[in-house]
This record gives structure tokens, C-alpha cells and sequence, in this order.
């Protein structure tokens, strides 16, 4: 399959999408087209490959979308900008799928003006997975659409439990709604509005109210909740983690005899957490409800977390979650 990425998106671009590209094209089926300024991305590949052949290629595109646009402004007026030339790769059937680490305002209006919404979708929502001691909890929507209804929040859940089962092999995936509290009656309008849809549709496995707590329990395999909510949560949760990896290595090494210990016992036990933890192994998020592939990548993304990226956008195409989200609706 052919991926377009967008090379001029991200705080660590070009240099780190193009060694993520790199990386990607050694482990993953796929061919992958590098779309951004040329020279700049010329440069990175001549410093990396040592002459060395690899299923890449260049598209030139002469404007970058910054991160202080207005999104959908931007890509109106700048056609000539990576992402936008990158999604139009997709809507011309020239690639299956465009990653992005840039502006996510962007790259939604991108796939919204130009890949369009998926028939009946009232709005994409951002499906970010985040990791559990039993595997990945998918949290949707993560910050596309800050202003839902309750039958859009129904449709994240229809397309969360299909991304789920078709990619990342859940049979029968547990929906959740996240709510204050775990009884039918609790929360605002729009969640006691929602949870009666939803427990009223036979096509998923509606599994009542999360609360936060229950998403890094991994008590459910989709949780459901609106963008602003979403990308709040997900934040909070980046930051937590890093706080509590800060304050273990340093309560560890507090003193000379406990920096030993830590040497010898705990260092295997600490990388396997900081790789459970680490958003660079799960290095991009679907965005569900568009009529395309579209991945976004933390705008942070080291060359691991694109090429883990890519690795979604590969197994979001093989997984035609596009198709079944069209068949269920």
C-alpha cells in the first residue's frame, strides 16, 4: 500500500518524519510518498540512506499550514500545502492513506474538505489508543469536534467499536460512555440523552458509563465522549504518566544505596514500563467518519512515533475500516 506523509508536519520536521519514513519502509508493506519541500527533505534522505535504496519517493509542495492558522482558512488558501497535497494524494487514489504530526486542525479540515465525511456521518472524531494493563482502551473523540450531539457521540461508537474489532482485533468490543458516574441517570443533558440511544442500539456491545478512572483500568475496550473532553482527558493523561515516571526515578536514586539497587534490579522493569507507557508506540490516531485513511500523529513525534504511525495507517487500510463503517450506517 502507498502512504503519503506529510514531511513539513511537527515540531521535529522535516528530519524526524523522514527517518520515521525510514524506519517504516523496513518494517511495514508499504511504499511511501514524503510530500513537502523537496530540498529540505532531499537533504534528510542523502544524510540517512548512504546511497541506499528505499520505496520512497518526493512530492513537491511549497507551503506549510502553521500551527496558529485558522484550519479550515488555511487549507482553503494554501492548496499548495503539504497536507493538503498529501490528502489529495488520497482522494485521487494515488495513496491509501495520509499521516500527518502538524497542526490536527489542519489535517482534520483537510480531510473534511477534500476526502469528505462518510455518507450519514454528522462528524469524524479523533480515536486515540491508549494503553492499559490489559492491552489498549480506545478513546474517541480525542479532539476533532469539541460540540456534540448525542447521535454523533451514537456514531463514535458504532465507528469505535468497528475500528476495535477490525483493527485492533476485539471481538465484540465493550462501548462506554464516560459520564461522572456509573448509574443510568447521572451526568449532563447530552450524556443522559446519549446513554438512551445508545443502549437502544443492537449493533454494538453498549456496555452503560465509564468514568475516568475506568480508562487506564482498561475496563472497556472503546470509550465514547465528546472532543473537548476527549483531548482534556487525553493530555491529562500524557502528563501523568510522565509525572509518575519522574517520581519513582527519583525516589529510586534518592540516595546512594537505592541507585545500586535501582542499577541492577530495576532498569529491565523500568524500560518495559516507559515502553508501555511511551506514545511513541502508539504513534497515531485514526480519523474515523472521513472517506479515506486519514492518521494524525502527536505534533512531539520522533522518528519511532512516525514510523509507529505508519504502522496504524497500514493496519487501519488492511483493516477496510472505511468500508464497514459505510455498511453499517
Amino acid at each position: 500500500m502507498k502512504i503519503a506523509v506529510d514531511a513539513m508536519g511537527g515540531d521535529k520536521a522535516p528530519a524526524e518524519i523522514v527517518k520515521g519514513a525510514l524506519l517504516a519502509v523496513q518494517k511495514f508493506p508499504c511504499e511511501i510518498i514524503l510530500v513537502g519541500d523537496e530540498a529540505k527533505i532531499r537533504d534528510v534522505l542523502d544524510n540517512e540512506t548512504d546511497g541506499e535504496n528505499f520505496p520512497l519517493t518526493i512530492r513537491h509542495a511549497g507551503e506549510v499550514i502553521e500551527m496558529g492558522e485558522h484550519p479550515a482558512d488555511a487549507v482553503r488558501s494554501k492548496r499548495d500545502s503539504s497536507i493538503v497535497v498529501a490528502t489529495q494524494m488520497v482522494k485521487d487514489g494515488e495513496c491509501d492513506a495520509v499521516l500527518s504530526a502538524g497542526s490536527t486542525g489542519a489535517a482534520v479540515a483537510a480531510a473534511q474538505l477534500i476526502l469528505r465525511r462518510i455518507k450519514g456521518i454528522h462528524r469524524p472524531a479523533i480515536a486515540t489508543p491508549i494503553p492499559t494493563p490489559h492491552g489498549t482502551t480506545l478513546l474517541l473523540d480525542s479532539g476533532a469536534n469539541v460540540d456534540s450531539k448525542p447521535e454523533t457521540l451514537v456514531q463514535n461508537g458504532i465507528m469505535g467499536s468497528l475500528y476495535a474489532k477490525h483493527v485492533l482485533g476485539k471481538e465484540n468490543p465493550s462501548v462506554a460512555l464516560l459520564n461522572i458516574g456509573e448509574e443510568e441517570t447521572k451526568g449532563d443533558e447530552l450524556a443522559k440523552a446519549t446513554y438512551q440511544l445508545l443502549k437502544q442500539l443492537p449493533t454494538i456491545n453498549f456496555a452503560g458509563n465509564a468514568e475516568g478512572r475506568d480508562i487506564p483500568r482498561g475496563k472497556f475496550d472503546v470509550v465514547i465522549c465528546d472532543g473537548f473532553v476527549g483531548n482534556v482527558v487525553l493530555k491529562f493523561g500524557e502528563g501523568l504518566a510522565l509525572t509518575i515516571m519522574k517520581l519513582l526515578t527519583e525516589e529510586l536514586t534518592a540516595n546512594g544505596g537505592l541507585k545500586l539497587l535501582s542499577t541492577e534490579l530495576f532498569n529491565a522493569t523500568f524500560r518495559n514500563l516507559s515502553k508501555r507507557l511511551d506514545v511513541a508506540d502508539n504513534g497515531g490516531a485514526p480519523l474515523l467518519g472521513v472517506d479515506g485513511c486519514c492518521v494524525i500523529s502527536h505534533g512531539s513525534s520522533d522518528a519511532r512515533a512516525i514510523c509507529s504511525g505508519i504502522g496504524v495507517a497500514c493496519n487501519y487500510v488492511a483493516g477496510k475500516t472505511v468500508e464497514h463503517i459505510k455498511n453499517a450506517l
